[in-house]
């Protein structure tokens, strides 16, 4: 295994160990490299709305936990600066969703990160877009 790749491992299992809102909500790490992250969740009954789907906070949340795992990957500790979301279909309870974030571009303390959210079928649920700020400090002690 290449120290880059093992590093960015051992970031995101620090990270979600840690990370009681993804634990909670049901979220799975399927993997990890830097600069990427995949996370998978299943649609519970709680996190449906008035309109018999998923309520837009899961589906951001989910994104937001890749966006996370993604832009820490180097051990350094980076946050969210900004984030939007674009709906595009509904999901659905017991559905599995899966966030895919990639980095498309990282200067100095500033990233950004694409993620997409898929559903069972492959469709696309949405598409958020992650801006990250580098901070003092290190994921894992070095």
């Amino acid at each position: 295994m290449d120290d880059a790749q093992g590093l960015a491992e051992r970031c995101a299992k620090a990270m979600f160990d840690r990370d009681r809102a993804s634990q909670c909500a049901g979220m799975r790490i399927e993997e990890t490299r830097p600069g990427y992250a995949r996370v998978s969740m299943r649609v519970a009954g709680e996190m449906i709305n008035g309109h018999a789907t998923a309520h837009g906070g899961a589906a951001f949340s989910l994104a937001d936990s890749a966006f996370a795992f993604a832009c820490n990957s180097r051990n350094i500790v980076s946050v969210a600066q900004h984030c939007s979301i674009t709906y595009v279909t509904p999901a659905r309870e017991g559905e599995t969703l899966v966030a895919e974030a990639r980095e498309t571009h990282l200067a100095g303390r500033f990233g950004v990160y694409d993620v997409a959210v898929t559903g069972n079928d492959g469709r696309l649920v949405a598409l958020f877009r992650g801006h990250s700020a580098a901070v003092r400090g290190t994921v894992i002690p070095e």
